[in-house]
């Protein structure tokens, strides 16, 4: 008999569809709610899905849960997934309310609100900054006053560096806490600042055992490269996850996975590793953004979507990942904000790295540019890969020094 599984918004971002893709290719009957109208479903999406209902907001749990009352008196809703961290916490209330399998309210609120994540993870003895979670200005300040600067701060369930902020100094908290409307309604996490490379070990886990993992490093750190327009930021995957100098972040994001009770699920656990030695960051109980899955697809001859599938719907890994490759992308920036002119440096980077190149965005000339805070996609980018890690991180930063972004 086929397992139903709910899809929250399978048509958005593009690849969203990957996920339905997978449900399908694995023996799933795929229902999608979603907020375009059924007639706007891409065509693949449409012959994957048995079923389809569209509502106005797809993080609105009344919405969501009118449509899973009218299924299951219709189908035997298995499974109500949910990837994307704006729709996690709306899908597990409706998980909870109608007594369908799948991560609880409290792991996804632990997941997401970052000062609750952290004080759960230092009570397990979990290495983490220093934190706390206020809409209350002076009491924030008292924090820093005891911590020191600098400080970070950032919504208290945002997605990676999505509205953070780097403080200095007391004028400059000041001036962020007004910007989040901190005493007028606003809430926000501050964190100390942890110095030191920063990266991030993503899992497939099923009933709480991980059956896949993937460490990337960040060049330079995220905050930095969201600040910097000159830099071409890159994160890369090891293919060298089995060596010793990963067991120390592999045992850490076991532990935090058993202590904030995440069992089946995709998961993304930002890391720090400095002079204060191995710190936690944060995780999501979801998939990590920016592509992270395709590099790990290209690296390691597999098709991660259905292992997520098999894992969803038959609880079981199917493929072993073949660590062949190392794989990484670098975000080109333009040189100024405005309309792109056109590139510099393509062909040089065709003839001397073509092989190795994944796939590449070079916006049309006339594309208007994107602010370097949005983010590695938000502009031009490639994507590589390379058996040597470090031959791949020299490759990239090659490109990064040819291929130039002419915008104004």
């Amino acid at each position: 008999m086929p397992i139903d599984v709910v899809f929250l918004e399978p048509s958005f971002p593009a690849n969203q569809k990957q996920f339905v893709r997978a449900l399908h290719a694995v023996g799933a009957r795929v229902t999608g709610i979603g907020e375009r109208p059924k007639a706007a479903l891409d065509g693949d999406v449409a012959h994957w899905l048995s079923h389809y209902e569209q509502v106005g907001n797809v993080t609105d749990v009344g919405q969501v849960g009118r449509v899973i009352e009218f299924l299951q008196e219709r189908i035997r809703v298995d499974r109500l997934e949910a990837v994307i961290e704006a729709h996690v916490m709306c899908a597990a209330k409706v998980r909870e309310a109608f007594d369908i399998p799948g991560t609880s309210v409290r792991t996804t609120f632990l997941c997401r609100d970052k000062p609750a994540m952290k004080e759960a993870l230092r009570q397990a003895g979990i290495p983490c900054a220093q934190s706390i979670g206020s809409e209350d200005a002076d009491e924030i300040l008292e924090f820093a006053n005891a911590v020191g600067f600098p400080l970070i701060v950032k919504p208290r369930d945002a997605a990676g560096a999505s509205g953070t902020f780097r403080c200095d100094n007391a004028m400059e908290l000041a001036q962020t806490l007004q910007r989040c409307r901190v005493g007028a309604g606003g809430s926000v996490a501050v964190e100390e600042f942890i110095e030191g490379h920063e990266g991030f070990w993503d899992t497939l886990t099923i009933d709480g055992q991980v059956a896949h993992e993937f460490v990337c490093h960040y060049y330079p750190s995220v905050l930095e490269a969201m600040r910097t327009r000159w830099i071409s930021p890159q994160f890369i995957m090891t293919n060298r996850l089995d060596q010793s100098g990963y067991d120390e972040v592999k045992a850490m994001g076991r532990k935090v996975i058993e202590t904030l009770g995440i069992e089946t699920s995709a998961t993304h656990m930002e890391w720090f590793f400095g002079p204060k030695g191995l710190k936690f960051s944060e995780i999501g109980c979801r998939p990590p953004g920016v592509g992270a899955w395709d590099l790990y697809a290209a690296g390691n001859d597999f098709d991660i979507y259905r292992e997520w599938a098999m894992s969803v719907v038959h609880g079981r890994a199917s493929q072993i990942p073949s660590r062949r490759f190392s794989a990484g992308i670098i975000a080109l920036r333009p040189q100024a904000d405005g309309h792109i002119h056109g590139y510099e440096g393509i062909d040089e980077m065709q003839a001397r790295f073509g092989r190795w190149v994944i796939d590449a965005h070079l916006p049309s000339p006339g594309t208007p540019t994107q602010p370097v805070e949005a983010g590695y996609m938000a502009n031009a980018w490639v994507r590589m890969k390379h058996p040597d890690y470090d031959e791949l991180r020299r490759m990239l930063d090659t490109v990064g020094q040819t291929v130039a972004v002419r915008a104004g």
